[in-house]
């Protein structure tokens, strides 16, 4: 049953959007696992609009970091976001590149070798605008080489384009 399904693209491309319908389609009760922080209002009504567009089908996990430690065997999970959860580990080690890679892909690999129906939602942020600043670049790299490790080891890659789903893998 194991499956990992990675579902990536630009901000406000339909990701969120179309994952949920994935998990619905695939399972009558799946599991939330939300990564998001409370940083300010915005986030908190961000967090709310994604609460009002789940029913109440949907069963909610908040971790923000230790996702390892999640115990989701059997169940069809729906991880939103990689962004949001690399920026929790990012902000916690001082914005250490280097810390922050390896301390993510030792969680992810605790977290995925579960056997569970997965679709993980993540951004491709590197394919704009150069940042402007050290720790803007880094996190770029850190999204990047995280997307690419768990695109690799997905079995299913879907690229969200203004909406329309793009299987890549």
């Amino acid at each position: 049953m194991r499956e990992i399904i990675f579902v990536t693209g630009g901000q406000r491309s339909g990701k969120s959007n179309y994952a949920q319908g994935l998990a619905e389609s695939i399972s009558a009760h799946p599991f939330y696992l939300a990564t998001a922080r409370k940083w300010d209002s915005n986030f908190e009504k961000r967090i709310e609009r994604h609460q009002l567009d789940r029913g109440e089908k949907w069963q909610t996990l908040e971790i923000d970091k230790r996702i390892g430690k999640v115990n989701l065997e059997g169940k069809t999970v729906l991880l939103d976001c990689i962004t949001l959860w690399l920026t929790n580990i990012f902000h916690d080690n001082r914005y250490n590149l280097e810390k922050s890679l390896i301390e993510a892909k030792r969680e992810w690999e605790r977290f995925s070798n579960q056997n569970f129906r997965l679709i993980v939602v993540s951004n491709e942020i590197g394919m704009s605008l150069h940042a402007p600043d050290e720790s803007s670049r880094d996190f770029t790299d850190l999204q990047g080489w995280m997307n690419q490790f768990i695109a690799k080891n997905s079995d299913k890659v879907i690229l969200m384009i203004s909406g329309i789903p793009v299987t890549i893998k």
